[in-house]
């Protein structure tokens, strides 16, 4: 099978910026262009339109000069207009050596946009682009609005073609600018052009807008394409842009005629510093960079990925630098808490992994969520309520909180059988639940244990609102002990950890 390499472009300086409320500052800029291209190994880049702004022209000359310096330059690329040479002053002012022209590839565009005929249109082209020559920079062409234009004037495409060939321009740009191409729409037009131009470089600009970007690039690759556009996390303006992560999955899985040199194990990377620097967060289901996207929640997933990894597919995580993950939760199951044990290096016996599974489940029926960080704490929880014989048993409670009023519990508790019903105010809704524990108790002739120290936490390490530990400390006239409450309502935690003071005393 005979192999060819294409090239990727990414614009996620340029066309994702136009992501509604996305705005890079020139130190971000820099910073991502020398990851682009050193660590992720894309191209070219396409880092900011001319004209925009003296921000835009400081970040693009802060660019221009690490490239210049370390031999990118040619990889550098600026959007330019047909403006009668505004742009490339611009272009000199930055320093930058390759101008990617936008154009109009639609006799829609031409006609009601520019009020130009098409031999207007090219006279134009032709003096910008004999300018950037004489400049010493070098022209690709966008055909803005490419799309529409082979579905409704493409007369007009390929008598601008006929005539774009002819200049001395290095690439030709084709873009779905508003995202409206099926891929059997773009494997035809594409095809139809490469076979017309044969000798020519064409490169294919994806957007999302029906969610077919991916399928696509694809198309376009398999038409012959020499080049994509693409974006980090699809940025872009609507629905953004072909996702670079997902396209460079697809290409490397599915397409082994095609050769790209991006860095798989960097798009992780990459793909987090650009979400941090916008705030356009990614999607948890994001393919290849979401954070569920290596996630296994069905018990009966990590079972299957502990028999000759049954569930597995070829998008292995270690392949982006990242690590296949178990939730934990009401359908995650024995083998999900086996694979995190695993790695926390801890072993449980049948009847305790029975315990902490329902105990992860009746968390997970709350709704709530637990992390591996968890683990240790549910385990500690579940073994230590193991330890005694249970004869105290908090039946019910109703904690009170009111603006203007003190705290008050409503307390329902069994002792050896016989059950107690009692209410009292406190400073706080535990101190009041104790306060209303402590009149059972009297009637009973019986004294509580003097409690000297409340302590809660989280689990160290844990990013998850799942569980709060509260660990209390209580005195006898013989010794001092402590228990631990476990509950993702930090109230309860202390009552759990208050009821197993009560059984052990």
């Amino acid at each position: 099978m005979k192999t060819r390499t294409i090239e990727i472009m990414d614009t996620t300086l340029r066309d994702g910026e136009q992501t509604s409320g996305v705005s890079f500052s020139a130190s971000e800029k820099l910073t991502l262009a020398k990851l682009l291209l050193e660590e992720l190994k894309v191209d070219r880049i396409e880092v900011a339109s001319a004209r925009v702004s003296e921000g835009e022209l400081l970040a693009v000359k802060n660019i221009t000069d690490w490239a210049a310096a370390e031999g990118y330059i040619s990889k550098v690329e600026v959007l330019t207009f047909v403006d009668k040479g505004v742009s490339l002053k611009w272009m000199q002012e930055a320093g930058a050596k390759v101008q990617n022209l936008l154009t109009k590839g639609s006799l829609n565009h031409l006609t009601h946009q520019l009020k130009k005929t098409p031999e207007q249109h090219f006279a134009e082209i032709e003096n910008v682009v004999s300018e950037a020559q004489k400049l010493g920079i070098e022209t690709n062409v966008y055909l803005e609005d490419w799309s529409n234009g082979m579905r409704n004037s493409k007369d007009y495409v390929f008598q601008f073609l006929d005539f774009l060939t002819q200049q001395p321009i290095k690439r030709i740009l084709l873009p779905d600018t508003l995202g409206v191409l099926t891929h059997t729409e773009t494997g035809e037009f594409i095809k139809e052009i490469i076979e017309r131009y044969p000798s020519n470089h064409f490169d294919f600009h994806g957007h999302n807008d029906y969610d077919l970007s991916v399928a696509n690039v694809m198309e376009a690759l398999k038409a012959g394409a020499h080049g994509l556009h693409l974006t980090v996390n699809g940025m872009g303006e609507r629905a953004g842009n072909a996702p670079l992560a997902s396209a460079v999955a697809v290409i490397n899985d599915f397409l082994p005629e095609i050769k790209i040199g991006v860095k798989e194990s960097s798009l992780y990377k990459v793909s987090k510093l650009v979400s941090a620097f916008t705030g356009f967060s990614i999607p948890d289901n994001k393919p290849i960079v979401g954070d569920n996207v290596f996630t296994q929640t069905a018990g009966i997933h990590a079972d299957g990925d502990s028999k000759k990894n049954l569930y597995f597919n070829d998008l292995l995580p270690e392949r982006f630098g990242r690590k296949r993950k178990y939730a934990l939760g009401k359908t995650s199951g024995k083998a999900n808490i086996q694979k995190n044990l695993q790695e926390l290096g801890l072993t449980l016996n049948d009847d305790e992994l029975k315990k902490v599974t329902e105990r992860i489940i009746e968390l997970g029926d709350k709704k709530e969520r637990v992390t591996k960080d968890d683990l240790p704490y549910i385990i500690s929880d579940v073994l230590d309520s193991n330890l005694h014989q249970q004869k105290v048993f908090v039946k019910s409670y109703v904690l009170t909180h009111s603006k203007g009023l003190k705290p008050s519990t409503t307390l329902s508790i069994e002792i050896e059988g016989k059950t107690y019903e009692e209410n009292a105010q406190g400073d706080g809704q535990f101190d009041a639940f104790i306060t209303a524990l402590k009149k059972v108790y009297k009637k009973e002739g019986r004294e509580l244990p003097k409690l000297v120290d409340y302590a809660v936490r989280i689990p160290p390490g844990s990013n998850s609102d799942a569980l709060c530990e509260t660990v209390i400390t209580w005195q006898t006239k013989e010794k001092d002990f402590t228990t631990r409450g476990l509950d993702s309502d930090q109230t309860v935690s202390a009552i759990k950890a208050t009821e197993k003071m009560l059984n052990l005393v």
